[in-house]
């Protein structure tokens, strides 16, 4: 079962204003090929399909610890999505009705890239691709032979890591790069745990390979901080007390990659500290929550003053 906390993995700063178009682009790391509805839903599969989980145990506990992290990837790039189509934090007034509307107040959101974005989703994410591709289920490999999935699962990572540079690539909001900046560092150890499981079930090398493609991630300036901290170091079981057999693959006196800060891989109980969800105001003209939203305000307030 999941344990669901009400935060970001990460603290995400407020957009600089409304850009439906960067949206777009941050949508391809949550519905393409290699977004983290990808990686959420290889990982899911396989630990629910992993045969042996006793006997293979650190194997197993691999995938299912990645799965969790995975999960609040998704939250991470959805929120992310979700800012920058709102723009900045406001304390705007998003009670009253939403005025007269016959004057196309959203008329420029038909020019945005991603229209639907808009029309079905009022500014939401949702798993398609930067296009509008819906994220589909042939993304998914389970094949039920440990190293043939743990070797999709190191080529996904590397392919993820390719999308998220180029992406990085197209931003200029301090919300989009550092939804990249973060998911590099931690797409990062993903590779490299899964690198050093099959070096254990084979022999291969195969870390040699990282990074794949070959940028450091000294060259991205929002990945400074993580770095500085150690995020590329740690491996976090999302779990009280389960999945601590990770540290015979992921520890063991092994050491971070080449490039990256010096020092010794650790298994963290738990997960990172996280930073807030932050409040998209209502737009009572496009109906979120709804035109006139004041009695469902008051029907809340009641709500929650008779739990209290």
């Amino acid at each position: 079962m999941f344990l669901r906390v009400n935060k970001l993995q990460t603290e995400l700063p407020a957009p600089k204003r409304r850009d439906p178009n960067a949206a777009a682009a941050l949508q391809e790391l949550l519905g393409g090929k290699y977004g983290e509805m990808s990686t959420l839903g290889n990982y899911l599969f396989q630990s629910f399909n992993f045969r042996s989980k006793s006997k293979l145990s650190s194997f197993y506990s691999l995938v299912a610890c990645i799965t969790a992290e995975e999960l609040g990837h998704v939250e991470l790039v959805s929120n992310g999505v979700a800012m920058l189509n709102n723009g900045p934090d406001a304390k705007g007034d998003d009670s009253g009705d939403g005025g007269d509307i016959s004057n196309a107040p959203m008329e420029a959101m038909k020019d945005t890239r991603l229209a639907a974005g808009f029309f079905s989703h009022a500014g939401g994410a949702v798993p398609a691709d930067s296009n509008g591709l819906s994220w589909n289920k042939d993304f998914i490999t389970t094949t039920g032979n440990v190293v043939f999935d743990l070797l999709h699962n190191f080529h996904l990572e590397c392919g993820a890591r390719l999308h998220k540079l180029r992406v990085y690539e197209t931003l200029s909001d301090p919300t989009g790069r550092e939804v990249c900046g973060y998911l590099l560092v931690r797409g990062s150890v993903h590779a490299h745990a899964y690198a050093l499981a099959l070096k254990n079930l084979t022999g291969v090398e195969i870390e040699k390979m990282l990074p794949t493609p070959n940028i450091p991630l000294g060259n991205i300036p929002e990945a400074q901080k993580y770095l500085a901290e150690g995020s590329h170091r740690r491996l976090y079981t999302f779990s009280p007390e389960d999945y601590r057999d990770i540290a015979a693959i992921w520890g063991q006196g092994e050491q971070a990659l080449p490039g990256d800060p010096p020092g010794e891989l650790q298994v963290v109980e738990g997960m990172p500290d996280g930073g807030k969800i932050h409040e998209l105001v209502g737009q009572p003209n496009v109906f979120t929550p709804d035109y006139a939203p004041e009695e469902m305000f008051e029907i809340a307030a009641k709500l929650t003053k008779a739990m209290r």
